[in-house]
């Protein structure tokens, strides 16, 4: 039990979490934060991993919302060159769908909002002569062009924790927190962890616990509450590789839904995403048959050459925990975020939704609302992202000067997953074999150790899935080997 108070309490590792935990650290306050799985290992590691103001959400008048998101994507980008980049997506214009002129106009509108320096503006294209057309029906003529950025999510959540963890945050995860007390200037929080049970004071308690806040606060908490959450499943597929250029499509559908269909770890496609009420638990979304036939047919209505289920190689699913503001679908409910402060005691902070484009104008509001400190992150790199927004091709040029034994591929991927943090994980080797066991697919166990020691990683899956995406590339035997080394060297 901690006798003196930290100034937070976090409930929650996603995005929101670990968000709030660095800014407050980097503040000056003392933190600690409770996950009881691993990082991301709910919605933050779910999405559809960009970094984007919404275009879809001006047809809802979420103008103050589009463009916070739309300002902030070149404010994260320069953070995290490593792990975020720029993308040229590509709109067709479906006759049969929202007019051309609505369609331009929506984009004029989506340039303008945010204040763009570094992403090129929206343009035409003639689908008949550009490389995103080849894989389309003849029918799809024109199109359009238009700049937003991909982000590795779960990357950037434990990045996050780890800049916190720095500043001098403790980070615990598999913690539980399994009840609280109340006092006036205080709370006592009880934490479940591997160690075995702990007790906490925290001046503040955050609840950031994304689809369980709810939960949180009333069982967990034991506070009355009007204010809850929508839960929202958002499915994704993914397929190997359906186009060679490496630009990514938004799709309409006949619905009024979006779907994105975009390049994914170099061989794959991602597909998504869906928006239904989910009425079952929040701890293991599904992306059920019926969704992934959905997006299927969906983009099946492009494709000269269809796709089938056949085609899936890996389909994952999320909860998204949208304010409940009482819209009539899912897909009309706001994506943004409320901070609710509830002082009948010791402060406590509820986090509401929220968009991963926005998670740290949310973490800046969230401080504000509570009075701590000055903001300080925008444009303050992540750790490994201390080179230029456009720089990540030189950085793998002079990693393979420095490595030479580093394929191309293989320096690439280090770089758009560690930076210049690609630097430490290596050491001093001279040799593939200097980096220990070979896993496959070029995770060696120099890798695992460094994930381990170093990103809170504790189980293959959070190796796997999460800190990379290898388990795209490793066979059931080489995942299960991966497992069991993080089991035998914890």
């Amino acid at each position: 039990m901690t006798n003196d108070p930290v100034d937070l309490f976090i409930i929650g590792g996603g995005v929101n979490g670990c968000g709030i935990a660095r800014d407050a650290a980097g503040r000056g306050l003392s933190v600690t934060l409770a996950e009881k799985g691993d990082l991301a290992q709910g919605t933050s590691s779910a999405s559809s991993k960009l970094f984007h103001g919404g275009l879809r959400y001006l047809e809802y008048y979420e103008f103050r919302l589009v463009r916070e998101a739309l300002r902030e994507r070149e404010v994260l980008l320069e953070a995290m060159p490593h792990i975020s980049w720029p993308m040229r997506f590509v709109l067709p214009h479906h006759k049969g769908l929202r007019p051309q002129w609505l369609l331009r106009l929506g984009l004029f509108l989506y340039d303008h909002l945010g204040g763009r320096k570094i992403l090129p503006p929206t343009r035409t294209l003639d689908l008949r002569n550009h490389p995103a057309g080849a894989v389309l029906n003849d029918d799809l003529t024109t199109g359009f062009e238009y700049s937003d950025c991909w982000v590795q999510d779960a990357r950037l959540v434990t990045l996050n924790a780890v800049d916190a963890a720095q500043r001098g945050a403790t980070i615990l995860t598999r913690a539980r927190v399994t009840g609280a007390t109340r006092h006036s200037g205080f709370w006592e929080v009880q934490v479940d962890t591997a160690e075995g049970p702990q007790t906490h004071r925290a001046k503040v308690v955050v609840n950031a616990a994304g689809p369980w806040i709810s939960d949180v606060i009333t069982d967990t908490l034991g506070v009355k509450s009007t204010e809850g959450v929508r839960l929202v499943r958002g499915s994704h597929i993914v397929t190997r590789r359906l186009f060679e250029h490496d630009q990514p499509y938004i799709l309409q559908g006949s619905d009024n839904r979006i779907v994105f269909a975009m390049p994914f770890e170099r061989d794959f496609t991602l597909i998504g995403t869906t928006d239904l009420d989910h009425d079952g638990s929040a701890d293991d979304p599904t992306c059920s048959d019926g969704e992934a036939q959905y997006l299927c047919d969906l983009i099946s209505q492009y494709l000269a050459k269809p796709i089938t289920m056949e085609d899936i190689v890996w389909r994952f699913s999320g909860v998204r925990p949208l304010y409940d503001d009482g819209a009539s679908s899912a897909t009309e409910a706001t994506r943004d975020y409320v901070l609710s402060l509830n002082q009948n005691g010791a402060p406590l902070l509820n986090v509401f939704g929220g968009k991963i484009t926005t998670y740290r104008r949310l973490s800046e509001a969230a401080l504000a609302k509570l009075g701590l400190g000055k903001p300080w992150t925008a444009r303050v790199p992540l750790p490994g992202g201390d080179f230029p927004w456009d720089g990540a091709r030189a950085l793998v040029g002079e990693l393979q000067l420095t490595y030479p034994f580093l394929t191309p591929d293989w320096a690439d991927r280090l770089v758009h997953t560690y930076g210049t943090c690609a630097r430490a994980l290596l050491g001093g080797a001279k040799q593939a074999v200097d980096l220990g066991r070979d896993f496959g697919a070029t995770l060696s166990e120099v890798e695992l150790s460094y994930l381990r020691d170093h990103e809170f990683a504790r189980t293959g899956e959070d190796v796997l899935w999460r800190r990379t995406k290898l388990g795209l590339r490793l066979s059931a035997a080489e995942r299960d080997a991966v497992a069991t080394w993080m089991e035998q060297n914890p």
